[in-house]
């Protein structure tokens, strides 16, 4: 199993750097951050220092969208990074939540993540793509490489998933939820004559290691209001109970009484006193080293190929050194 970590772009830059190579030290394989050009700081920006001070380290996000940037500039951006430090980036990719919704649009459609997907790979590995109606290629791009992972919840983005996408990105770390979206980005990777097996999953939620749960309870908390976000969504889109979408999903959002994006992924959101304990319990993973690995270890039995810890959180170096020192070194064994 590999390890990514997760972190938003708040000032200072120097700190995400400093926090990506303590993370590459202690055996983490990627570097993940938010994108919403409003909220943080401009991320790609920032890759840029952290593949400068890195040896092996991936970069990209979690996630981009195709609505804030145009697709030739997100994949000549990603090429650029390339070009300079060895085809080390991952295009993470959405429909767009916060980067969205805080500028006044709405999340883009599923028809336009899925063109968005094919153009920027294309594009980022030298070949011909269609934008906006014109054939185009980068010409000076040589052995591109650029996978794509895409983040979805909802039946109809978990089979676009399997039929485009090089890796699936599922934000919350729920072991019954986890089982019925890979099925279900796998079954339509088959449908589509691809080989499942070659999509790699990647599961991205909140970690914090220690013995006082109800604390850690508190500082991962916000992370139920994020997903509750998606939920919110699907409710609206399938109704509140249909058998598109699992109970375990969207029952919880009930007490949901709206979302203030200025505390996104924020310890102390207060937008999320809605989020009960059973919630933080099953999306994230808490408690003392021993039940981390108990989890992560049923996750990869699922067929997870990569954890990526979101650390926005009081713990951030302790969170990276715990897992370099009694967590990854037992799952990659």
């Amino acid at each position: 199993m590999d390890f990514g970590l997760v972190l938003q772009t708040d000032p200072p830059a120097s700190q995400v750097v400093s926090l990506m190579r303590r993370a590459e030290r202690n055996g983490f394989r990627y570097g993940w951050t938010f994108d919403s050009a409003v909220l943080w700081q401009e991320p790609f920006t920032i890759y840029s220092q952290i593949l400068e001070h890195t040896q092996k380290l991936h970069v990209g996000p979690m996630v981009t969208n195709p609505g804030t940037r145009t697709w030739e500039v997100t994949a000549s951006t990603f090429a650029t990074l390339n070009d300079m430090f060895g085809n080390r980036t991952v295009c993470g990719i959405g429909r767009g939540d916060s980067a969205m919704r805080v500028a006044g649009r709405k999340p883009n459609t599923l028809a336009r993540l899925g063109e968005a997907i094919d153009v920027i790979r294309d594009l980022a590995e030298g070949r011909e793509a269609v934008v906006d109606g014109n054939p185009i290629r980068i010409p000076w791009i040589r052995d591109g490489k650029l996978p794509v992972w895409m983040a979805a919840y909802g039946p109809k983005a978990l089979a676009l998933a399997g039929q485009k996408a090089d890796g699936f990105i599922l934000q919350l770390a729920d072991l019954y939820l986890t089982e019925w979206m890979v099925k279900s980005v796998r079954q339509a990777a088959v449908e589509a004559g691809r080989d499942p097996d070659a999509i790699t999953i990647c599961v991205a939620a909140p970690a914090y290691v220690g013995e006082d749960l109800e604390h850690a309870r508190d500082q991962c908390r916000w992370f139920g209001g994020m997903v509750g976000n998606h939920v919110a969504d699907l409710v609206g889109r399938y109704g509140e109970h249909s058998s598109m979408v699992p109970d375990e999903l969207t029952e919880y959002i009930k007490a949901r009484e709206g979302y203030d994006y200025s505390h996104h992924g924020r310890a102390g959101n207060p937008s999320t006193d809605f989020v009960p304990d059973e919630i933080v319990d099953r999306f994230c993973l808490l408690g003392p080293a021993e039940a981390h690995i108990e989890k992560l270890r049923a996750l990869r039995d699922l067929g997870v190929d990569q954890f990526a810890v979101y650390d926005m959180h009081d713990a951030k170096e302790a969170t990276i050194d715990a897992y370099g020192q009694d967590i990854i070194p037992v799952l990659r064994d």
